[in-house]
């Protein structure tokens, strides 16, 4: 049973997830059974707060002389290309939009910055690293976000921050918005390596106390899940690397500042996830070694053993042979010094034994 069960204990379909994505295949996206849009629309006077059920009224927000972000929940081609086509988004983007397993990255076409990018979740129950795909269109005077999943997205702390009158978000431009998401998606990845290390310190007591199968199959998903964090952190250096070097007209160079301390948070994530596979690799290193220490011990044992009965099998083999003229082959007392001398020389190798601390 034990043997059968390996299969689903290592997890194959999850390597199947993270390996097997070819980018020359156009991959189908599932459209989306509902679209949400949200709209916040202010200034440092006041905020407004909208929700729809379609993209078309957010559109007269465009000219509406205050910052404007919206937030599309769920993605439709038809809304995504009615949305880029009302706030002059390039083609281009609208196919980064709806790509799937997208690398991170950064562009400026034509008047406004993009940025794609994955927010990550620890999913608990199966102690996976979830990605959700957030695409970030910078405008003058807008901030359009597409999300895939309309049920979950770290941005609550950013809306309560919107409400707040005196906040700082309310005080600056279009920029600072886009810094404040990029900087809580970024955030949310030490969350998500806070879960990755709680399970390691858990393995690695487990492999220190019992070394079994169980044991190595924790380390290769804990592996995947770590190849999961770092191919969505690393990107994100040269995606925020970017927007700092970048002249664009849309970033205040006030702001600049701000992208910076997001990518000293990012360098440090990365620094982060570097260590944490340094030490599922020693992990694993210490698993062989237990294993070979245990096969050692197995080895030791039976060398010893089969040492203590060589005496005997030497001694039975003499008396065994077919001559006619043993020494003691008649003697009554022969078996018994037979068996003596069997046990005494065992125990007499078990003393030497002991002594040179062999076991």
């Amino acid at each position: 049973m034990r043997t059968l069960g390996l299969n689903t204990l290592f997890g194959t379909r999850r390597t199947k997830e993270l390996l097997h994505v070819n980018p020359t295949i156009i991959p189908h996206r599932e459209e989306a059974r509902e679209v949400k849009a949200y709209v916040y629309d202010y200034d440092a006077a006041s905020l407004e707060e909208h929700e729809f059920n379609e993209v078309e009224p957010c559109f007269r927000f465009r000219h509406s002389n205050r910052i404007s972000w919206i937030n599309v929940d769920g993605l439709r081609k038809t809304d995504v290309e009615t949305v880029c086509d009302n706030y002059g988004i390039h083609g281009l983007l609208v196919e980064d939009i709806l790509s799937i397993h997208q690398r991170p990255k950064m562009d400026e076409v034509e008047g406004v910055l993009f940025c794609l990018l994955n927010m990550l979740y620890f999913n608990e129950t199966n102690g996976t690293v979830e990605q959700e795909q957030i695409s970030i269109v910078l405008g003058k005077d807008f901030v359009i976000s597409f999300q895939e999943d309309a049920s979950r997205d770290v941005f609550n702390p950013l809306r309560e921050r919107l409400r707040i009158t005196s906040s700082k978000i309310r005080q600056r431009s279009a920029d600072y918005l886009c810094y404040a998401m990029l900087d809580l998606i970024v955030d949310n990845y030490f969350l998500v390596m806070e879960k990755l290390g709680e399970r390691i310190e858990e393995l690695e007591e487990q492999v220190i106390r019992n070394t079994n199968n169980r044991a190595l199959a924790r380390i290769s998903a804990l592996r995947k899940e770590l190849i999961v964090l770092k191919r969505n952190i690393a990107p994100v250096r040269d995606l925020l690397n970017g927007i700092i070097r970048s002249e664009s007209e849309l970033l205040d160079d006030r702001t600049t500042k701000y992208f910076k301390d997001v990518y000293d948070h990012v360098m440090q994530a990365f620094d982060l996830s570097e260590n944490y596979r340094d030490v599922m690799v020693n992990m694993q290193d210490l698993y062989i070694n237990n294993v070979n220490l245990r096969m050692n011990e197995v080895m030791k044992v039976m060398a010893i053993v089969t040492c203590l009965l060589a005496p005997a099998t030497v001694i039975g083999g003499i008396f065994g042979m077919n001559f006619e003229k043993i020494p003691y082959l008649h003697n009554d007392y022969g078996f018994f010094i037979a068996v003596a001398v069997m046990l005494v020389i065992p125990v007499y190798m078990l003393w030497i034994f002991r002594k040179r601390g062999w076991f």
